[in-house]
């Protein structure tokens, strides 16, 4: 969402018209974030003081991705978590207990609470057998007072350390892809994703066969096109750009 929907605390134009265009005609829609600190009523409680009204149903994070995988694999399994509220509740609802005693799972998202002492119990967690899970792997996160380590910072030096790889399911990984398409109940040529990050938003959709969209108002500029091997469907400077688009798509199909 930051970058497209919002930059900082401050809303894109427009932005607030393209979601309440989505629900004025009736488009299913998801709002996907690679953000694991936030629950999802936390997301729809800072959209609404910036203007735009969704629902939790309208919101995908990859704490929620990351949880049902893991529930899939082995259900009421523990895990011992690097992150914040939005993944612990997202691992309790799905029946995870948090748990720093042989662990299944060592689970790493966002979030301001990782000191050394965190990391070494987790290096000593996955080498003793626990599976090193990665929300995402984006290095580095928008924040009001500029960039942070990311999620994927904070994993490649357990990486670095224990000899082995995690294991992501943000975007662009299929799973979680794939899980937002089966929620909002499409078929893979009815979806297209809309995104401002060529690794990630852009990436995901085009691996998924989805149409693809790129804004200009996040990390992405037009200029950066030419370093990669695959495009977008589409580039427009702001999702405000593609308002009309979904009305007259509601017209057509009535």
């Amino acid at each position: 969402m930051d970058g497209v929907i919002y930059r900082g605390r401050e809303l894109v134009p427009g932005a607030d018209r393209f979601i309440a265009a989505l629900r004025q005609t009736d488009t299913p829609f998801m709002l996907l974030t690679n953000n694991s600190q936030r629950t999802r009523r936390d997301v729809v409680f800072k959209l609404a003081s910036l203007g735009v009204e969704v629902e939790e149903r309208h919101v995908f994070t990859c704490a929620m991705a990351t949880a049902r995988f893991l529930a899939a694999q082995k259900p009421g399994g523990s895990a011992y978590v690097i992150g914040e509220g939005g993944l612990l509740t997202a691992l309790h609802v799905n029946g995870y207990a948090i748990s720093d005693s042989k662990p299944d799972f060592v689970v790493v998202g966002e979030g301001r609470t990782m000191n050394f002492e965190v990391i070494e119990k987790a290096l000593r967690l996955v080498l003793g057998g626990a599976k090193l899970i990665a929300t995402n792997l984006d290095p580095n996160c928008p924040t009001d007072e500029g960039t942070r380590p990311g999620c994927g910072a904070m994993v490649a030096m357990l990486e670095a350390a224990s000899g082995l790889k995690a294991f992501s399911l943000g975007k662009p990984s299929p799973i979680m892809m794939r899980m937002a398409r089966k929620q909002l109940g499409l078929r893979t040529e009815e979806v297209t994703m809309v995104g401002d990050t060529m690794e990630t938003d852009i990436l995901g959709g085009i691996q998924m066969g989805y149409r693809t969209v790129l804004v200009l108002t996040g990390s992405t500029q037009r200029s950066d096109l030419t370093r990669y091997a695959y495009t977008p469907s589409v580039v427009a400077d702001s999702v405000a750009d593609l308002v009309e688009a979904v009305m007259v798509r509601a017209l057509s199909a009535a």
